[in-house]
């Protein structure tokens, strides 16, 4: 569990590192849009004056007007418009249109210009004023939209780079498990053919038949374990099975080997039939274990209750208990391979159920309800076809 918490506290700090890197980006850059936008702003003026006192200038003199046209001749980015006081259109700069859309593109570009920055005032005469118009450059409004551009690229990078993590570490983890569950099937292999042999040996003796047949049933017990490990890592067979009689048989076999302070309540009828294509052997496993994850969580004496409603096409089946519950902090680290809240065990229960619910029977198994100190239940759905 405490490697849970480090793996999510490490997800965290990330998440925070790249939330302040974008914070931090944005106001840059929304930093340097107001100090070009001043720039710009300083540039219009200039050209404005420049226009003003190009336009005072008798044309019969001699003055020198080369640094005024090469004021207003630099002006090759922003676009601008020139209007009377009747809005009347004197001018225009670094705007595209053609003949057929002119007034159209002039009057659309207008009112932008008028929501964006105030006019600057141009005197030409005592009498006659005119007022320039204009807009942030192209270089400014894509500077505009950067943050999101950057923000959007490194969002689709992570989430890549996350894809490419999970489907290289679902492979390992697969091949883990394969290989683990081989090994541990021909281990027990061995032992399990001793024991059976012990129980023939036994059969000769004079000892308690009610003794024997117990050894019996666990020898049996081990074989299908072993079963269903060998199983890990290929395609089970489905057969049609009624559901109903599988829960009823593992918790049969429960209810021998627990506490008799654990009472178990199957919310549904004796007649009560379900068939659905199943691998009996492998769901009778779910089962088991989310049984004893209970009475763990029980300390042995409390109530398992398993409800198998039908609806529609699907096939709902509740294993609900009243042990010490799971923290909200939990629920989504339950089902990973490790996770666990005893002191001992391995915490692969609950993933095996996972991996045997929704990669070999195509349903769902999932963490329905839990409060503190009151219980938990989870839930299993399975399709009828």
């Amino acid at each position: 569990m405490d490697f849970y918490f480090k793996k999510r506290r490490w997800k965290i700090l990330l998440l925070l590192l790249a939330i302040l890197i974008g914070i931090g980006s944005f106001l840059y850059t929304n930093w340097l849009v107001k100090k070009m936008a001043i720039e710009e702003r300083k540039n219009v003026e200039l050209w404005a004056e420049a226009t003003q006192k190009l336009a005072k200038i008798d044309i019969n003199s001699n003055q020198d007007i080369t640094f005024l046209l090469t004021i207003i001749s630099r002006n090759t980015s922003i676009p601008l418009i020139i209007v009377d006081s009747l809005d009347s259109i004197l001018d225009v700069r670094n705007i595209t249109y053609t003949v057929e859309n002119k007034d159209k593109v002039l009057s659309r570009e207008l009112h932008k210009m008028k929501d964006e920055n105030a006019p600057i005032t141009i005197s030409i005469t005592e009498t006659e004023t005119q007022y320039l118009y204009y807009r942030d450059s192209i270089l400014l409004e894509n500077l505009k939209y950067y943050p999101v551009i950057q923000f959007a690229v490194i969002f689709m990078f992570i989430f890549v780079a996350y894809l490419a993590f999970s489907s290289s570490r679902n492979a390992e983890q697969n091949q883990v498990w394969v290989g683990m569950s081989k090994e541990t099937a021909h281990q027990l292999g061995t032992p399990i053919s001793s024991l059976m042999a012990w129980v023939e040996l036994l059969k000769m003796q004079n000892i308690d038949e009610t003794l024997i047949q117990e050894f019996e049933k666990d020898t049996q017990r081990l074989e299908r374990i072993t079963e269903r490990f060998s199983k890990i890592g290929s395609v089970p067979e489905l057969i049609r099975t009624d559901v109903a009689d599988s829960i009823r048989s593992t918790v049969e076999y429960l209810k021998t080997r627990s506490s008799s302070k654990v009472k178990y309540i199957l919310d549904f009828d004796e007649e009560t039939k379900c068939e659905v294509p199943l691998n009996a052997s492998l769901f009778s496993w779910v089962i088991e274990n989310l049984c004893k994850n209970a009475i763990d969580a029980m300390n042995n004496n409390g109530t398992i209750q398993i409800s198998l409603i039908e609806k529609g096409d699907q096939i709902l089946i509740d294993v609900a208990d009243t042990g010490k519950g799971i923290s909200k902090s939990y629920y989504k680290t339950v089902f990973q391979p490790g996770f666990t809240t005893k002191k001992r065990g391995w915490g692969l229960g609950l993933s095996l159920a996972k991996r045997i619910v929704e990669n070999y029977h195509k349903g769902k198994i999932f963490l329905k309800q839990s409060e503190i100190n009151k219980g938990t239940t989870f839930r299993i759905v399975l399709q009828k076809g």
